[in-house]
């Protein structure tokens, strides 16, 4: 099988693209990357946008797009990231207060109406989740909600092997049990126990148990895996380097 590409999710290294935009995302070619999933364009243009993926070689796995946006200007979150040449763009996070079963069925209407557009533009929808959408509402959770709803022609899920373990399932099978849904899987560790509980860690750093992940993941047909860490202990390019070393050293990038 052939190698599934790696990108970072630029969330990872954003307090170092928030100082120099253009900077980081050179760093981020520099350390081997193949691509980057965006999180905010650092005040860029589409054309400039364009220019520096040309000049650093990295592909634009996607971006994520605060909901409001697509609520709010959809006709120019369509226009920039047609130009810029994105495959896809996605929702990373449900606000807090529509956490609840209404606000699931909701988003799942939304992103079949959005998607249906995006699909005309030539690009895909998708949804990050994180733990709180396994949550159970009197039998069913906003995951099952958003699985059930959405059109899956018309929207996939990004699956976050951190969140899904988080929130006490098996990513593994979390993959399997709804595989062909997923075309980006979001890599990230989790620390060990402590007092405090666990954090993030770096990939191959953590506790988590990568191999049946990877054979999940592309038995149902990943695309790309993007590394993320969302908080790190150290300098977070060295984080990320430390993600993408231990990635090759397994064979997978």
């Amino acid at each position: 099988m052939a190698t599934i590409p790696v990108g970072l999710q630029l969330y990872t290294v954003r307090d170092e693209a928030a100082k120099d935009f253009a900077g980081a995302m050179r760093r981020v070619a520099a350390l081997g990357y193949a691509g980057v999933e965006l999180a905010g364009t650092g005040g860029l243009s589409a054309a400039a946008m364009k220019d520096l993926l040309a000049e650093t070689g990295l592909a634009l796995v996607g971006s994520h797009v605060p909901v409001t946006e697509f609520e709010m200007d959809l006709d120019g979150v369509i226009a920039y990231y047609a130009a810029v040449g994105a495959p896809r763009v996605g929702v990373p996070y449900l606000p807090d207060e529509r956490q609840n079963p209404e606000g699931y069925y909701a988003l799942a209407a939304m992103m079949n109406d959005v998607g249906a557009r995006l699909q005309e533009a030539g690009m895909g929808l998708y949804y990050h989740h994180h733990a709180f959408e396994f949550d159970d509402h009197d039998g069913v959770t906003g995951m099952d909600i958003l699985l059930q709803e959405t059109d899956p022609s018309l929207v996939t899920i990004e699956c976050d092997v951190y969140w899904v373990r988080h929130a006490g399932l098996d990513p593994a099978a979390f993959l399997r049990e709804h595989a062909g849904r997923f075309a980006l899987v979001h890599l990230k560790d989790m620390t060990p126990e402590g007092s405090e509980g666990h954090t993030f860690a770096e990939v191959g750093e953590g506790v988590i148990d990568f191999g049946p992940i990877f054979a999940a993941s592309e038995a149902q047909g990943v695309e790309w895996y993007i590394v993320e860490q969302d908080r790190c202990a150290r300098p977070t390019f060295e984080s990320a380097r430390m993600s993408l070393e231990n990635l090759r050293a397994w064979g997978k990038a």
